[in-house]
């Protein structure tokens, strides 16, 4: 136990804050926020509590010109400042805020589900554009450009155009229940975790369907590395990675990295190099790079499972938290 702990312990900066974390995240400016189920963000350093919703934050996103926004069971789209002042950028009713996302590029942008709707949003909150989905929204991704923007849902998943609004292509359709979303970094394809133990993918622009399955338990989380040739998931004993070259992923096995002592619950793909951190649902944290298969323990189990997983903008320090409260970050940059 020690020698896993070893990294946590000599370079991280930890804290037990009380409740379930749903999210963490860093800001433009490189501040950490942990996102809670007793309705309050921790920012910074100290972990200084901001009162944000009346119940949990259900969701959690950098904004573009510094700080976070959250949505809420309380139908509230709220933004945090890096100052700790907090606002309200719209209130959706009743309905749960349950997915946010944010695209800091040109042409910034903010998007925050509700129901079947997607709302695409000013800075400011205004609402720019609804997007109704045939069923409840369960996931959005912004593509690296901004210019599209995506949303999983019952029976499929929507790609859509920004700007206009309009679909890009006819809705990419599988039957089943699709629980989240992301898109290639060069555009190529577009991938959903599912309630079932698999994934589901098309192609872009072509939608040429992409099969993923024989998982033990949900892959929860997903992501594809810097380079766009492997996606990390979760859902298995080890991070499962979908090689997204040489015309795979189909006809090719995936290759496994990092077994733990559990099931995978978060992955989080490092922003300049072919890592990937893992957390288990025994609160066991890894990191793998990816080329030279080699993995690192972070910290071994015993604190919860891990229920949220994010680098820094350079990947210089990996946050994360449990079901159980606890939180740190992991500083990689000391000599």
């Amino acid at each position: 136990m020690s020698d896993l702990d070893e990294l946590l312990n000599h370079r991280g900066r930890s804290a037990q804050l009380g409740a379930y974390v749903t999210g963490v995240a860093f800001d433009t400016m490189g501040t950490l926020a942990v996102a809670l189920g007793d309705g309050t963000l921790r920012l910074g350093a100290a972990y200084t509590a901001i009162a944000v919703h009346e119940g949990a934050v259900l969701s959690l996103a950098a904004h573009p010109e510094g700080g976070f926004i959250t949505g809420g069971d309380d139908g509230r789209l709220m933004r945090t400042r890096p100052d700790g002042a907090a606002g309200q950028l719209q209130k959706f009713g009743s309905k749960w805020v349950e997915h946010v996302a944010g695209f800091a590029g040109k042409g910034p942008l903010l998007a925050a589900a509700v129901g079947k709707n997607l709302h695409l949003l000013s800075l400011a909150g205004e609402v720019l554009k609804t997007l109704e989905h045939p069923s409840t929204v369960t996931g959005v991704a912004f593509d690296a450009k901004g210019k599209r923007v995506a949303a999983s849902h019952y029976n499929g998943a929507s790609l859509w155009f920004a700007a206009s609004g309009a679909l890009v292509a006819p809705k990419l359709e599988w039957k089943g229940s699709h629980t989240g979303v992301v898109i290639h970094p060069a555009g190529e394809a577009l991938v959903t975790t599912m309630q079932e133990n698999a994934l589901h993918g098309w192609t872009l622009p072509g939608a040429k369907h992409m099969r993923m399955s024989g998982y033990p338990a949900k892959p929860e989380s997903l992501g594809f590395t810097k380079s766009g040739r492997w996606l990390a998931t979760a859902g298995a004993e080890s991070i499962v990675l979908w090689p997204f070259f040489g015309g795979g992923p189909m006809g090719k096995p995936p290759m496994e990295l990092g077994m733990g002592d559990g099931v995978v619950k978060r992955v989080a793909c490092h922003p300049r190099h072919e890592v990937v951190a893992a957390g288990f649902n025994t609160g066991m944290l890894l990191v793998a790079d990816v080329t030279r298969e080699r993995v690192l323990p972070v910290c071994g189990p015993g604190r919860g499972g891990i229920t949220a997983l994010a680098w820094n903008a350079d990947g210089g320090q990996l946050a994360f938290g449990t079901e159980t409260g606890f939180a740190a970050v992991v500083d990689f940059t000391q000599a």
